[in-house]
């Protein structure tokens, strides 16, 4: 099962990080949704932070993860954010077990193709040889060369841990990472409709979402608004943590 961390008490919220990302990301911003009133689950996904291991990885899968998480819990009304990667399992999961689901916020992505865009981030990834067991500063002067963005590289090199004394690993499982890769940018099928609240919130300085794309958000999610926060890339809910839960809090009371 998906590892998680599970605080308060009330209406379920599910919290689902983006690709390379995990539940640790999201510890603050949970807290916040705790003191609104709702249980709060902040998941590993398979093949990220603690949860599993897997050669198989699709939104497919995700979501299955996900919906045998919420029978194992007894979850039977739910309500999901989902960031990136995250965004993409939370819309397939919204639109396949629409009684399962409330309300959905989708945070910098859309239900479109995306072309393969992680090539860098991964080969700086790859460029690090653990077996030679380099520093946490090594790592990252490693993955500098690659990966010239420095708020980047920190997100990344929180998924880094020490598996035994002065040995370092990334928790995320970078082989099926590389093998799969393609699976990252599918689309959502153009058949799947989720008619119940959608809230899409994108970053103002992100390309993820465009205006040119909210007719496909409108036809996917006929109930959907689309907020922006001004100034903010991709990593939107870390860059202004206050005006994401600000939009996120109000939408979903």
């Amino acid at each position: 099962m998906l590892y998680s961390k599970i605080e308060g008490s009330g209406k379920a919220l599910l919290i689902i990080h983006g690709f390379l990302g995990m539940s640790d990301n999201w510890k603050t911003l949970g807290v916040q949704f705790v003191a609104d009133g709702f249980q709060v689950h902040l998941l590993d996904m398979r093949n990220h932070g603690r949860s599993f291991h897997s050669d198989e990885f699709s939104y497919e899968i995700m979501v299955q993860d996900v919906f045998d998480y919420c029978q194992q819990n007894g979850l039977e009304s739910i309500d999901v954010i989902g960031h990136s990667m995250g965004g993409k399992t939370a819309m397939l999961l919204a639109t396949s077990y629409p009684n399962l689901v409330d309300k959905l916020i989708v945070a910098d992505i859309g239900p479109k193709f995306y072309a393969p865009h992680h090539q860098d981030i991964l080969a700086g990834l790859n460029a690090v040889d653990f077996s030679v067991k380099p520093s946490r500063t090594e790592v990252e002067e490693i993955m500098k060369k690659y990966i010239p963005d420095f708020g980047t590289r920190q997100f990344l090199m929180k998924s880094l841990y020490w598996q035994e004394p002065g040995q370092l690993a990334f928790r995320f499982n970078l082989n099926a990472f590389n093998k799969k890769i393609d699976e990252i940018g599918k689309a959502l099928a153009s058949d799947l409709i989720f008619e119940k609240p959608t809230l899409f919130i994108r970053g103002g300085s992100s390309n993820y979402i465009l205006d040119s794309d909210f007719d496909e958000i409108k036809k996917h999610f006929p109930v959907s608004t689309v907020a922006t926060i001004p100034n903010v890339g991709h990593w939107l809910h870390a860059e202004n943590p206050t005006m994401f839960y600000e939009l996120a809090s109000d939408f979903l009371k």
